[in-house]
């Protein structure tokens, strides 16, 4: 009775067997056939192909080392300009003894410090030849892989813009009627540049400076600055509605990611398997990492206002908030239903993070406002 049943089953496991190997084959064929063809062919045709295979895989080895490579990722990395920070107002004598020697801005230190973070001591990733090439043509921001470090940077990288641009129009002058400073302008502009421009184009010129080059110029620029206020030549307008206004565009910089967060989180509850929510997930840690940084040294450079309207202890709050948002650091970031406990939702975690900072921001602005 049951060799009935046994070749039921053996025709079943060969017609499997038979349309895995069609499978199979189906997807070998194109190698088998260009293995066919390469064998047909001289040594003049092999070799720049060997040579061309080579080249890719060790071009793609180096991204893969660079891509997942953080170097130097600190939280705390603003400890090290706390601790040499001089006290006294910016711009003004260090003491009374030694009147050609000014107080320089921290701001500025902080933000040549990320931008050195950025493109010397990592690779910068969104302008590498092979992230702008993707997996085969298809972004890497649509795979799972090699976007997390490049959104991390980008994240930093929209802090330092609005930095640069708030030090060149407002903070680097006298309420907005002296002349801009050329270095700070300069430091704009080489900010304000193409965030993933290589040495090579498809439009005119064709040969242009790479986003890390023009980024270097922007640490040359602010260097020269603080070389200003060092030597009493410069200015730097600490007042309290240049610093309510900075509070402004932080708290708009925070709501906007918020809103992005919110609109993935809306968009898709796929859980670990999201290929979206990691770089969302990186570009807002690398927004409050540099922001971070940013706003502790905002405390050094407007230290009378922070005395004289006492905001310092609702400013230690957000301080305190923005470091424990750092410590969230998941190994694969989960955007799953809020409600989930298999699939967490990383990015509902990171937004009450954001919200709760953005809120003391705000707080902090009001008092400023009164």
């Amino acid at each position: 009775m049951l060799d009935p049943v046994i070749a039921f089953f053996e025709r079943v496991f060969h017609a499997i067997g038979r349309g895995i190997g069609v499978v199979v084959s189906t997807l070998l064929w194109p190698f088998v056939a260009i293995g066919r063809w390469y064998r047909q062919r001289n040594w003049l045709i092999r070799v720049p192909i060997i040579i061309g295979l080579l080249a890719i895989v060790f071009g793609y080895a180096q991204f893969l080392w660079v891509a997942e490579r953080w170097v130097n990722w600190n939280p705390d990395y603003p400890a090290q300009y706390e601790a040499g920070v001089k006290t006294g107002t910016v711009g003004e004598p260090v003491d009374a003894a030694n009147p050609n020697s000014c107080v320089t801005s921290q701001i500025v230190e902080v933000t040549k410090g990320l931008i050195d973070f950025n493109v010397n001591q990592n690779t910068w990733i969104p302008s590498h030849p092979l992230s702008k090439a993707g997996f085969f043509g298809v972004p890497w921001k649509n795979t799972p892989f090699m976007d997390n470090k490049a959104a991390f940077q980008l994240g930093i990288n929209t802090v330092i813009r609005r930095t640069t641009i708030e030090l060149a129009d407002r903070l680097g002058r006298v309420r907005g009627t002296s002349q801009i400073n050329q270095n700070l302008q300069d430091a704009k502009e080489a900010m304000s540049y193409n965030e993933d421009a290589w040495w090579l184009t498809f439009s005119a010129p064709f040969i242009q400076p790479s986003t890390p080059e023009r980024h270097r110029t922007a640490i040359e620029s602010l260097d020269a600055f603080n070389k200003e206020m060092a030597d009493c030549s410069g200015q730097f307008d600490a007042r309290t509605d240049n610093l309510l206004q900075f509070l402004d565009r932080v708290t708009g910089d925070i709501g906007s990611t918020s809103d992005i967060l919110r609109g993935q989180m809306e968009a898709s509850d796929m859980g670990w398997f999201d290929t979206r929510a990691d770089d969302r997930f990186w570009f807002t840690y690398g927004q409050l990492y540099a922001y971070y940084g940013i706003l502790i040294a905002t405390e050094s450079d407007f230290s009378e206002v922070f005395a004289d309207r006492r905001i310092g202890t609702v400013w230690n709050v957000a301080r305190e908030q923005l470091r424990q948002a750092l410590d969230m650091t998941p190994f694969i970031i989960s955007n799953g239903n809020e409600a989930s406990w298999i699939m967490p939702s990383h990015l509902a975690t990171m937004g009450f993070y954001l919200l709760r900072v953005r809120s003391n921001l705000v707080e902090m602005r009001d008092i400023l406002d009164r």
